[in-house]
């Protein structure tokens, strides 16, 4: 899997602007997406169409490892990005101007409930979002190759 060229960002505007000024700069300019908020960019391959797929998520760290959560603001659904991983672990991933592959994977409910605290720590809502939905919203940790 390379990044790059043929990488399907996220429709959004506002988030493909964040992942183009990400890329462009080495993450100079978006890496810290808010005062003490840290973004990596996660590249998973499309289930269904194989396609490269880039997003922005804000991101604790687990020593060696990085974590991110599921939570895509307590929708019903997991997120595509998720469901991509499920099917395929093998990931790139940016953080800053570090470029690496890895494998992601969900937290064991045990590792969950010790990451929890630390991912609602850099980002509140996450609570907020749990509250919203019936599923339980995974925590995932990347793991560098």
């Amino acid at each position: 899997m390379t990044t790059g060229e043929g990488v399907l960002d996220s429709p959004t505007n506002w988030v493909a602007e964040h992942i183009n000024r990400y890329v462009d700069t080495d993450g100079a300019e978006g890496h810290e997406w808010r005062p003490g908020v840290f973004t990596l960019l996660l590249t998973t391959r499309g289930r269904r169409s194989g396609a490269l797929r880039r997003t922005a998520l804000i991101y604790g760290r687990v020593g060696d490892a990085y974590a991110v959560v599921a939570s895509q603001g307590g929708a019903p659904q997991h997120p595509a990005w998720y469901l991509n991983l499920l099917a395929d672990p093998q990931v790139q991933v940016q953080v800053g101007a570090d470029r690496f592959t890895a494998r992601a994977r969900t937290a064991t409910p045990e590792e969950k409930a010790r990451l929890w605290p630390t991912m609602t720590a850099i980002w509140p809502a996450y609570d907020d979002y749990q509250a919203k939905t019936d599923r339980d919203i995974p925590v995932v940790l990347v793991e560098r190759d």
